[in-house]
């Protein structure tokens, strides 16, 4: 079977149909809304006792200890071979270059008035990191969440990852060392999202949770916001590729299908302006279905969720990536610059017919977690702001507030803010 959803720039209801293909949203179900409701409560209630019960019931095992020691980092450490540590430190290396230049600077001015105005970005006290898989971890969100935190200078990142049957990824550890993580905890789903948020006796709580994970935890963060600060609310991973018919659709196959691997909800798109080379691509995914160790996953992806745009001209192209907001654009084109500069929506972008997305899911250097949904209208990847705040700085003497306090009390006046004008004319004996 092929991609189900193929709309030709000839149709008459071409605009019809991409509308609802832009309208396409995944929304946490109510079920899971409550039961995650339910976790987060009994965990606040019953702290490690809930954490202990909840771990036995869903990963399968009774820890003896909720936090993971140095020595059990070492021992993981040392069963990787060394060409993969070596391909890890390669990712740590690159990740933290490209986010060093991302650090924001603190600014002070006088103004024309006398009065001192600036900013300053201070870290966070404490982040917590979720990171999904157990023993199929992902050691490259552990990098792209954890180092933009250390960079950030947080003093505290805290990471938890479930331990189905007791083990965890011996890559993820070995990426948490070198990602600079201070303390690491074998819980996972959104009881662990509920211990980073209100603390237990053993986890003490953070301000910020970033990192991928499935539905509840996705619903967890969503309802501990506000207590704490989140990255992003993920949905399914996305890919828009936007590709000439010079391209080899192979590669524009195996691209697509480099997504639709993630998970049978994610959405691998194509806009192209050849109907035989969109024919060309859709052989080329079956073909490389047959030998794809996680095929029925990607093939659900795709004839679910997957679709081609066949458009007469590429110029046309970019209103439409705009109104998609992919978390991911490939720009497979013969001057791909040339179109990124009329896009404005995208997570990230890929220049070119030799930059496959899969190259910045590892070691590319910018960011992987990325807004979905069409999130990228309005906001951006991780990043190390994320891990900081901004505080203004004023500050103003006699003839600075001589200069200013008559306007402000005539506004503060206007608004029946009578204290806040009092405020200010007292210290010029005018109250």
């Amino acid at each position: 079977m092929s991609c189900k959803t193929i709309l030709h720039h000839d149709d008459a209801d071409f605009m019809a149909r991409f509308d609802a293909l832009r309208a396409q949203a995944s929304e946490v179900e109510g079920a899971v809304e409550a039961a995650v409701r339910e976790i987060i409560s009994d965990v606040r209630a019953r702290g490690d006792e809930a954490l202990i019960a909840l771990t036995e019931k869903l990963d399968r095992h009774t820890p003896d200890t909720l936090h993971v020691s140095a020595d059990e980092i070492a021992e993981a450490e040392a069963g990787i071979d060394g060409d993969t540590l070596a391909a890890l430190d390669e990712a740590a290396t690159r990740i933290a270059r490209y986010h060093e230049r991302q650090t924001p600077r603190d600014d002070r001015f006088m103004d024309g008035d006398g009065v001192m105005l600036g900013h300053r970005w201070t870290a966070v006290d404490a982040a917590g990191l979720y990171v999904p898989g157990g023993t199929a971890g992902y050691p490259s969100s552990v990098l792209m969440n954890a180092i933009p935190a250390r960079i950030a200078g947080v003093a505290r990142v805290v990471m938890v990852s479930p331990a189905p049957d007791g083990a965890m990824n011996p890559l993820t550890l070995a990426a948490a060392r070198r990602a600079g993580v201070h303390e690491i905890y074998r819980i996972g789903g959104a009881q662990a999202v509920a211990a980073l948020a209100y603390g237990t006796e053993t986890i003490a709580p953070v301000d910020v949770i970033v990192g991928p994970g499935n539905a509840y935890v996705a619903a967890a963060k969503k309802q501990v916001f506000g207590q704490v600060g989140i990255d992003t609310l993920a949905g399914p991973s996305e890919i828009l590729i936007v590709a000439d018919a010079d391209n080899d659709p192979d590669w524009i196959a195996a691209d697509l299908l480099a997504q639709a691997e993630h998970d049978a909800h994610a959405r691998p798109l194509l806009i192209c302006d050849d109907a035989a080379f969109a024919k060309r691509v859709e052989a080329a995914v079956e073909t490389a279905l047959a030998a794809l160790p996680r095929a029925d996953t990607a093939r659900a992806s795709w004839e679910g969720a997957g679709a081609i745009l066949i458009l007469a001209d590429l110029a046309d192209a970019p209103p439409l990536v705009d109104a998609l907001a992919p978390e991911h654009l490939a720009l497979a084109v013969e001057n791909p610059e040339a179109m990124l500069g009329a896009i404005r929506h995208a997570g990230a972008v890929f220049l070119g017919r030799h930059t496959p997305e899969a190259l910045g899911d590892y070691i590319a250097g910018p960011n992987h977690v990325l807004p979905t949904g069409r999130a990228a209208r309005y906001a951006s990847g991780l990043s190390v702001a994320d891990f900081m705040k901004r505080s203004s700085i004023i500050g103003c003497d006699a003839e600075g507030l001589a200069r200013l306090g008559a306007s402000a009390q005539r506004l503060a006046q206007a608004e029946g803010l009578d204290a806040h004008a009092r405020s200010i004319a007292i210290r010029s004996n005018k109250s």
